[in-house]
């Protein structure tokens, strides 16, 4: 499927969907079968539609971060890319996690490497108001099956966890097509990319020296979701990632996102109208909102 035909989906659910609706019947999901796809998904050109990403994968009260439950509401609610965590077990699991601890998001208490995966299963999730939910610490294997047909991720790789091992589960699930890594420097990138040169990769780039110093990678521009930091850039240096066919990511999430949140939920469309293309944000209902009523 092209991506026009994946922007017409994408536009005819939002135009669907009313302020509070819940979708299920799949209308939202985004089918990525290949890594092909995947790159001339994310193509730039002026016919683009503009989209949400999830940040930890959008959670709201009785939904907590990085948990599929909330994956699925968020894809109930709009179309949205889905970002979240990977932190590693004390036996080599990769699980879902933004802390490398458990005591903000679970009903356990110290590190992640701490505990075995088994033992990190039996916690529940506590969603951001701090209310236990039922929900249960996924593994990355979970997530990528999950997304298959329905969903693009992005996947943001702490420190301690190597790229060796979230780059091995893409390609053994069969996701390299759905499933971009975020990257936030250049050697990063450029090591992601020798490791499968099919992965789309999100890459930090926010000013005219980070343009040349990526070039120098040596790592297509095809490959690139541009993140392009978490305050509004030019429109001018939107257009030149543009030029260069790559999409813009802006993190809206923490200021920008108060400021909408306080001054009206229109500021997402204005910063859509200056080359944003991908808002990353904690709001991913009310900003997709917005961006439908544009």
């Amino acid at each position: 499927m092209k991506k026009v035909t994946l922007y017409i989906l994408m536009l005819a659910a939002f135009a669907c969907q009313s302020q509070q609706g819940e979708s299920t019947t799949g209308e939202n999901y985004i089918n990525l079968s290949s890594a092909r796809e995947a790159k001339e998904f994310f193509t730039w050109d002026p016919s683009r539609s503009p989209m949400v990403s999830a940040h930890r994968g959008g959670p709201y009260p009785g939904f907590p971060e990085n948990a599929i439950e909330t994956f699925d509401h968020t894809l109930r609610n709009t179309p949205a890319i889905i970002e979240f965590d990977v932190e590693l077990t004390k036996d080599s699991v990769m699980i879902l996690m933004h802390d490398n601890t458990l005591d903000r998001t679970t009903t356990g208490k110290g590190k992640v490497a701490d505990y075995t995966f088994d033992e990190i299963r039996r916690l529940k999730l506590v969603d951001n108001e701090g209310s236990e939910t039922e929900y249960q610490v996924p593994t990355l294997r979970g997530a990528l099956e999950w997304s298959k047909g329905k969903a693009i991720l992005t996947v943001d790789v702490k420190r301690n966890v190597p790229f060796e091992m979230v780059v091995s589960e893409i390609e053994a699930t069969s996701t390299v097509g759905n499933a971009a890594v975020i990257t936030y420097n250049f050697k990063d990138a450029k090591k992601v990319h020798e490791l499968n040169p099919d992965l789309m990769l999100s890459v930090t780039i926010r000013n005219e020296e980070e343009i040349k110093r990526f070039e120098d990678t040596g790592v297509p521009w095809e490959n690139v979701i541009a993140f392009t930091g978490l305050s509004e850039r030019t429109r001018e240096f939107n257009q030149r990632l543009h030029d260069r066919g790559v999409f813009t990511i802006l993190g809206v999430l923490g200021n920008l996102d108060k400021m909408a949140e306080a001054g009206g939920d229109e500021l997402y469309v204005k910063f859509v109208q200056n080359g944003a293309d991908i808002l990353a944000t904690d709001r991913p209902i009310e900003a997709a909102e917005a961006l439908r009523n544009e």
